[in-house]
């Protein structure tokens, strides 16, 4: 996996955004410091009495960036990467997400520095437990609402839903989304954001002449985003060449069986040692000869150091924050079309939001009810940004974060400043 930049981290990245978004705008100095700042954060120590008997000590952080169209939404994460800067970038990515999609949200982000695949279940469950208790005072359905993230699961949301029931004496399913569908979980919910992202690449390709049946693609993150997004992209006729994961990488010049080697990642753990396919560097995944790329894992793999490297056509952001400012300003240059995390991993927030509003209502939506209304919205949000992009001629990214921004700014403005 490639490096962020050594000057740009993920918040430097999220506050030159937001800087170029406000001039753009014009709005007044005020506003642009309202919104480079979050409203709340809190950080907590979180103590897990190990299985063996001994004590371990972990951070945690929970970040809302913005309340003005809403309360507070954004997933938890469980990774030893985890900081407060990352959480704060995460949270005001959130908040752009939110409104491009127009969703009645403000941004959010929560993580627990915490390796999760070095623990037990039961260890898991205590973290997650008392990681909620800490941050009690400051969720709530109408208040924030957390969601999985990496490393975290449904089976986190329904600790994070019980323990905050057990606190008001009574069951309260709007406090997490991304829950089992047993209690309260929507239909559709676990494969929303891959089912997004393939809906926007295949919007892509089509608004770059290239047809589905024979395009090319490498899916960078074999997890909750990139597995849904490579098997949706097949089911379209795309060839998924090459999948990566943290620990390994295969590549098929004939397209990789995508059910196959998705038996084959939950039997050994990593898409690593496939005999569908070559193995490869995962490192190079990114720069592979294909007209789709899909970053599907974490922030900051497409850098300065190997942007000019890469060879698709496309990049659509599976991940949140994959792609540095440096290396945009590159790929612009070389007139490879960036289609950004706010838009094109959307699909998870839009599908959480269908899941509140039915908590809210005490009533299921069916599965094609979610799956139609999903891509209802992001069709929406993509004509929106590409307009947007043509009239000012902007980046895709600058044409959304500018449309999410100004949609902050008037909600703000229209509620007033108090006292």
């Amino acid at each position: 996996m490639t490096p962020t930049d050594i000057t740009h981290g993920p918040l430097e990245d999220a506050k030159a955004q937001l800087a170029e978004a406000v001039e753009h705008l014009g709005c007044n100095p005020g506003v642009h410091r309202m919104l480079s700042t979050s409203r709340r954060e809190m950080a907590v120590s979180i103590p897990l009495r190990r299985d063996d008997g001994t004590t371990a000590v972990y951070e945690g952080f929970r970040v809302q960036h913005n309340f003005s169209r809403g309360p507070a939404k954004g997933g938890l994460r469980f990774s030893t990467a985890v900081d407060l800067d990352e959480v704060r970038a995460l949270a005001m990515w959130m908040t752009w997400k939110c409104a491009l999609v127009d969703l009645p949200y403000g941004g959010a982000k929560g993580g627990v520095a915490i390796e999760p695949r070095d623990h037990s279940r039961s260890e898991l469950e205590r973290v997650t437990r008392r990681y909620t208790s800490e941050i009690l005072p400051i969720i709530g359905p109408e208040i924030d609402i957390p969601a999985p993230d990496i490393g975290t699961d449904e089976r986190t949301m329904a600790w994070i839903m019980d323990t905050y029931s057990a606190s008001v004496g009574h069951t309260v399913p709007g406090v997490v989304t991304g829950k089992p569908i047993s209690l309260g979980g929507s239909l559709g919910r676990a494969t929303a954001t891959s089912r997004g992202v393939a809906h926007i690449a295949l919007m892509a390709m089509a608004l770059r002449g290239i047809d589905p049946e024979g395009a090319t693609a490498a899916i960078q993150g074999f997890g909750k985003v990139g597995r849904g997004a490579a098997r949706f992209l097949a089911d379209a006729g795309v060839r998924v060449q090459a999948v990566s994961d943290v620990d390994g990488a295969v590549w098929a010049e004939e397209g990789l069986d995508i059910q196959r080697l998705g038996a084959h990642s939950d039997q050994t753990g990593s898409v690593g040692g496939f005999e569908g396919g070559e193995q490869i560097d995962p490192t190079t995944l990114v720069t592979l000869d294909v007209d789709l790329v899909v970053p599907a894992a974490v922030e900051g793999v497409i850098t300065e150091a190997n942007a000019d490297k890469v060879r698709a056509r496309i990049i659509v952001e599976g991940a949140n924050g994959p792609t540095t400012a440096g290396a945009d300003a590159i790929l612009a240059d070389t007139d490879v079309l960036v289609v950004p995390d706010i838009l094109s991993n959307a699909g998870g927030v839009i599908v959480s939001y269908f899941e509140w509003a039915q908590a809210n209502q005490a009533y299921q939506w069916t599965e094609r009810q979610v799956k139609d209304r999903l891509e209802e919205r992001l069709t929406r949000a993509w004509h929106a940004v590409v307009e947007y992009s043509g009239v000012h001629r902007m980046s895709y990214r600058q044409a959304a974060t500018a449309l999410a921004v100004g949609r902050v700014i008037e909600a703000h403005e229209l509620r007033g400043l108090y006292p």
